[in-house]
């Protein structure tokens, strides 16, 4: 089993860039990603370095829609004037319809996963409305393009979790072990959904859907692609460390002003972390939505250990002299390897692969 933490899957053939789901830009990066980590070594310090760096990038590259979104609820709170004639809120939800209009158009995002956006921001918007009729939270009763008290910008930050989801799916061709029938997901899903409304007449289940959560989803692990090599992560830490992330952007987006908690009302501090719990939950439903688009997937049956596969820059230079039929490979596809057995794929690969699956590239 610890083997399993260091894997490649192979491909049965190369397929190209467009093949394996990657947009117009993701194809121009996956190139030049190819071209530079070639010459990089596969094993060491070096090599562990080099995957880290990788992660990082390809983390930040599927939270675009948020980053850029959370960006400007910042700048609107330090740079729009106050006596602007367009409201702030009404100026944030026209850069978000103007964000996501922009990732379409320079392909940037699929269509796929704006369809997602767009369900997470009407699942996101319901909820708004409720609980600030409650008094949960407020925005700044300012602003034309507002359902009740709550603006628009708001569901699109809901939609940028749903963003985030559906992007890491592909970009780290993201495989389950064990994962659980999605009926019950969607039922636990649903009565997590009821929770966020009726715990404020009635028993909070709260901590007795968290049980839910970690029964249901205790199982389950991820297999995660960076590089070439495969990660190993229990589903349940991803969701914990997805929802600490969120709970750091609320935190920004509050002191930015977007919205407040009646905490907050006399100055702001910190989002209790109590809250992480409701961020728990919220990452559920998140991920049963978006599961219902992207279906997961198992994970390869056959794998090899790259140490073993991949060689390194010195190895590489060896075989190359002496291969009868040399390694070929392209900007945009997966090189081949001399080593028997299928093509390994690409060390730049953007998105990994989506083999067998349509891609929704719009």
């Amino acid at each position: 089993m610890l083997l399993a933490h260091r894997l490649v899957r192979p491909l049965s053939h190369a397929r190209s860039a467009v093949e394996r789901g990657l947009t117009s830009v993701e194809q121009r990066i996956d190139a030049w990603a190819h071209r530079r980590l070639a010459r990089l070594p596969t094993t060491g310090p070096r090599a562990w370095l080099v995957e880290l760096v990788v992660f990082t990038l390809k983390q930040a590259w599927a939270c675009l829609f948020g980053a850029l979104l959370l960006a400007a609820i910042l700048a609107a709170r330090l740079w729009y004037p106050d006596d602007a004639p367009l409201a702030r809120n009404d100026a944030l939800t026209l850069v978000a319809v103007a964000l996501q209009v922009l990732m379409l158009v320079t392909r940037l995002e699929t269509v796929r996963e704006m369809r997602v956006v767009l369900l997470f921001h009407v699942v996101g918007t319901v909820m708004e409305v409720f609980k600030t009729d409650v008094g949960s939270w407020s925005y700044a009763a300012d602003g034309m393009l507002r359902v009740g008290a709550v603006p628009l910008f708001s569901g699109f930050m809901y939609g940028a979790v749903g963003s985030y989801l559906a992007r890491v799916m592909r970009i780290f061709d993201l495989r389950f072990d064990r994962y659980p029938r999605r009926w019950l997901t969607a039922v636990v899903a649903v009565a997590i959904y009821a929770n966020f409304f009726t715990h404020h007449w009635w028993w909070d289940a709260r901590w007795l859907l968290v049980a839910a959560v970690v029964v249901v989803y205790g199982r389950c692990v991820m297999h995660v692609r960076v590089l070439t090599q495969v990660r190993r992560m229990p589903v349940l830490v991803a969701f914990l460390l997805v929802s600490s992330v969120i709970w750091v952007a609320e935190n920004v987006a509050t002191f930015a002003g977007a919205w407040l908690y009646p905490a907050q009302a006399a100055g702001w501090h910190l989002v209790s972390p109590h809250k992480l719990v409701a961020w728990f939950l919220l990452m559920l439903i998140s991920v049963v939505l978006v599961a219902w688009v992207h279906v997961p997937r198992p994970p390869d049956e056959q794998a090899r250990d790259v140490g073993r596969q991949v060689p390194d820059r010195r190895e590489r230079r060896t075989d190359h002299s002496t291969a009868t039929t040399p390694a070929t490979s392209t900007a945009n596809s997966a090189p081949t390897t001399n080593v028997a057995g299928p093509p390994l794929r690409g060390p730049g690969s953007i998105v990994g692969s989506a083999d067998g699956v349509d891609s929704g590239v719009g």
